[in-house]
């Protein structure tokens, strides 16, 4: 049984989704194994990871629509306000989603459904640099 990991880096423009479905499965390949599970972590508390529809754009827009609405902005509740207006729904946002998946790699490929992508789901409103961990555990 091997281990290996990688940190990837991306710039994100805002709220939404930003697709590293490529990068993930460049570097898996790149690994030579065959078997095993890939670990995909979010290294930050104001973004997360989701597994969601690759084919069509509009399912990424209606999900970041609905957030909106799920999470709005400039709420009273909210007592962390320091980094601005979006920092706390953010927060909330991530708490809602996922930080960490799991991903089954089968015959050197990952197990991902046939309309299915990996997705860092960026909650600030302005550009970040954000860090995503990959682990894989395998042969």
């Amino acid at each position: 049984m091997r281990q290996l990991s990688h940190q990837l880096s991306l710039s994100t423009r805002g709220k939404g989704l930003y697709s590293i479905s490529r990068q993930v499965e460049s570097w898996v390949a790149e690994s030579g194994m065959r078997q095993g599970l890939l670990t995909v972590f979010m290294q930050h508390t104001s973004a997360s990871l989701v597994i969601q529809e690759n084919a069509d754009p509009d399912v990424q827009s209606d999900l970041e629509k609905f957030f909106a609405r799920l999470v709005p902005e400039g709420d009273p509740i909210y007592d962390h306000t320091t980094e601005g207006p979006d920092d706390m729904p953010a927060h909330v946002r991530a708490a809602l989603t996922q930080t960490s998946l799991s991903i089954p790699l089968v015959a050197g490929a990952l197990a991902l459904g046939v309309w299915q992508g990996v997705y860092v789901f960026e909650h600030r409103s302005s550009g970040q640099r954000r860090n995503v961990m990959l682990h894989l555990l395998g042969d």
